[in-house]
């Protein structure tokens, strides 16, 4: 696969009118904003979602959607190379072969090109580069399990509460960056899963939970970095709650904090 055809799958973007040109990012790409500053690039791995997309190009960002298609070595290089940050976003459930266990009847695990594709690229983000990663859902338990972490299966069963489609209050850790960011020490999330942080992964630190001490955030112990995994989905609360609103934006502005200077 050569560089030129890469370069090309990285301006596949569905948004904004930002186009794909064969060999190179199409021109719209690197469009600088009103101020003169180029934007910068936010993957989204696997999942081509509306409310993501809204979010990221709400905040000054550029959405680019990463087909789960090809996860070779060299097409991880470029996103490392290329982007500026990332999304690990919502969906189904990791192997629990991942972090050494059996698989509970309720798990519905992801179908092999998004597993293969969000942990090698996952996994080289967070150990190759320094760039921000910010985890939703699904996204969150990828950072605890590629950090060696592992996993609640099932809620109902170990907690004896659902936080599946439902709303719920969480509690934010007082000296985390989640809790500077949002501003508050509780606050209401909707809430769309069944799975969560059990044993913690290297690096990390619980910086949310739920009433009944279920893990609802987590974020990395380098002040250095921007890498934040919750559990809610912040890009379906928006514009609605500001809140959510924040915590998109400062991934973006710590994105774009990253960009050399012209």
């Amino acid at each position: 696969m050569t560089r030129r055809w890469l370069f090309g799958l990285l301006a596949l973007l569905v948004a904004g009118g930002l186009g794909f040109q064969a060999g190179r990012l199409a021109p719209e790409v690197s469009r600088p904003d009103e101020g003169g500053e180029r934007r910068p690039l936010i993957g989204i791995a696997s999942l081509d979602s509306p409310t993501y997309i809204r979010a990221v190009q709400q905040c000054g960002g550029v959405p680019v959607v990463l087909p789960d298609t090809e996860a070779s070595p060299e097409a991880i290089e470029e996103y490392l190379e290329r982007l500026d940050g990332l999304i690990l976003p919502g969906g189904a459930d990791i192997p629990p072969a991942e972090y050494g266990e059996s698989a509970h009847e309720t798990v519905k695990v992801l179908d092999d090109n998004r597993f293969h594709f969000e942990k090698a690229l996952g996994q080289a983000w967070i150990t190759q580069t320094q760039k921000p990663l910010l985890g939703v859902c699904l996204g969150s338990q990828w950072i605890n399990v590629l950090c060696g972490g592992s996993l609640v299966q099932d809620i109902p069963s170990e907690f004896g509460v659902n936080h599946r489609d439902t709303g719920h209050r969480v509690t934010l850790a007082p000296d985390s960056r989640l809790r500077r960011i949002l501003g508050v020490e509780q606050l209401e999330v909707n809430s769309f899963h069944h799975q969560a942080v059990r044993r913690l992964g290297e690096g990390l630190r619980v910086v949310a939970e739920s009433g009944e001490g279920v893990v609802e955030a987590t974020e990395g112990t380098d002040p250095s970095r921007f890498l934040i995994g919750v559990q809610w989905h912040p890009e379906k609360m928006m514009p609605e709650d500001s809140r959510q609103t924040r915590l998109i934006q400062a991934f973006v502005d710590a994105a774009k904090e990253r960009l050399p200077v012209p």
